[in-house]
């Protein structure tokens, strides 16, 4: 152990760790649960402390030996090699400030024993406050994984559903709404829907970024910008836009920036919505492939894994059931962001430890979920012709084509006929004598049941 100090007195600290006295304090006083900011949390907070250090330096703000030091420590957080040195749960207060400063005393402490000793707040934390450094890096980590770890996964699942839309194009089947028979429809029209579903949900989270990337950095403590050089900003902000490759911009409002964390509430409602699509998307592959033998069985999944410890040769749609319950836990979290994030006190909102392990989580959840849904089953998905030609020659629902030629009612009667007869439309209508059976077969073409086909 090691004694450390800060402004509250001196604490022990395991030798082998670069953090300090504060974090140690917040160790002991925090023992709440085991959810630590997900990596790209702490790859923000590393890439914000190397260029504002870097920034300083060029003001003059900072001695450029110091500035060097902090970068090179910074770029170590950023890399993942000191990951083993940020403890910290994030249950803690509202603001982040024990791990922003855990972040500041690894880094300060990377230097222990150097004749140019470095200060956690003299120098790694120098223009800023935890109040505009916390949000810019929930900012700045949730632009990076959605655009490096979501989007391109989910844009995958979109076209491979869009490669399913071309496969199945002219595969006709029943369709069902309620639940219950309805009119035909093919295969590629279902699956379109669920291709639209995901490009939608890719346009919002798109849409979500912009307002990400306008960063809050540069307020400091309340939003006036106390203790940084005037050019102080606008340099952060450009050369974190050029670090990183994201366009980013200083937030139009720095008060506001400070005290709301809509933005992420605004793109978890966005996540959220992709998690309804594909819970929905999900739910109806293993409504379709179900059975094989007592369900609908229209569709056929990869078989990845037994399904049952005591069925033997059971198997089970378990990449349907993994991203429903990804899903559910996106919806969570979106609850709590959306509470958290109206917790807005003033000038700081006061949970955002909450919200950027939310945020993060659910990006990489949906990620990850849709990642494994493309290959472990959408791309593996074939179709019951069979089951289907049979669904669809035995459905009721194919009688709506003779209304427009003998009326509502009279339709009705020969679908109700065929029921309580357990015959076919065909075999009830020339049994009513309503019309002839050839006639029945030029009005009722299943095929051109899924298109307009009148005028």
């Amino acid at each position: 152990m090691r004694t450390e100090t800060d402004s509250m007195g001196t604490l022990h600290v395991p030798a082998d760790r670069y953090w300090g006295a504060q974090t140690q304090r917040a160790l002991q006083n925090f023992k709440i649960g085991d959810e630590r900011l997900p990596r790209a949390a702490i790859w923000a907070l590393g890439t914000i402390k190397q260029v504002v250090a870097q920034v300083n330096a060029d003001l003059g703000s900072l001695e450029t030996r110091l500035a060097e030091a902090i970068s090179a420590a910074a770029q170590e957080v950023i890399d993942g090699t000191l990951d083993d040195h940020f403890p910290l749960r994030i249950w803690q207060t509202g603001s982040g400030t024990q791990t922003n400063m855990n972040v500041n005393e690894v880094i300060a402490n990377r230097q222990m024993g150097s004749k140019h000793p470095i200060h956690p707040n003299d120098h790694v934390n120098k223009s800023q406050s935890t109040n505009d450094v916390f949000p810019t890096s929930i900012h700045l980590a949730m632009v990076r994984q959605m655009q490096t770890h979501l989007l391109p996964r989910l844009v995958a699942l979109q076209e491979a559903f869009g490669e399913k839309v071309s496969e199945f194009a002219e595969i006709v089947k029943i369709g069902r709404t309620h639940l219950m028979d309805a009119t035909p429809l093919t295969l590629g029209h279902e699956f379109s829907a669920y291709a639209q579903q995901l490009t939608a949900a890719e346009q919002r989270i798109t849409a979500s970024l912009p307002h990400l990337c306008e960063l809050p950095i540069g307020g400091t403590a309340v939003g006036t910008g106390l203790n940084t050089h005037p050019d102080y900003t606008a340099r952060v902000v450009a050369r974190l836009s050029e670090t990183t490759g994201y366009e980013l911009q200083r937030a139009p409002n720095a008060f506001e920036a400070l005290a709301c964390r809509d933005a992420v509430v605004s793109a978890s409602g966005a996540l959220k919505t992709l998690a309804v699509a594909l819970f929905k998307i999900a739910n109806d592959i293993r409504w379709l492939a179900s059975g094989p033998r007592c369900g609908l069985g229209e569709l056929q999944l990869p078989e990845m894994e037994p399904g049952s410890s005591i069925m033997p040769g059971k198997v089970n749609p378990t990449q349907c059931e993994a991203v429903t319950m990804v899903c559910a836990q996106v919806m969570g979290n979106d609850t709590t962001l959306t509470f958290a994030g109206a917790n807005g006190a003033l000038q700081l909102n006061v949970f955002m430890p909450v919200i950027a392990y939310n945020a993060l989580q659910s990006i990489q959840l949906l990620g990850d979920a849709c990642e494994s849904f493309r290959v472990n089953c959408v791309e593996g998905i074939v179709p019951n012709r069979e089951i289907i030609g049979r669904h669809l020659s035995e459905s009721l629902m194919l009688v709506t084509a003779l209304a427009p030629h003998i009326g509502y009612d009279k339709a009705a009667k020969v679908a109700q006929h065929a029921h309580e007869q357990g015959c076919t439309l065909r075999e009830a209508a020339v049994a009513m004598e309503v019309l002839t059976g050839e006639a029945f077969d030029e009005l009722v073409v299943p095929g051109d049941m899924t298109r307009p086909n009148l005028g």
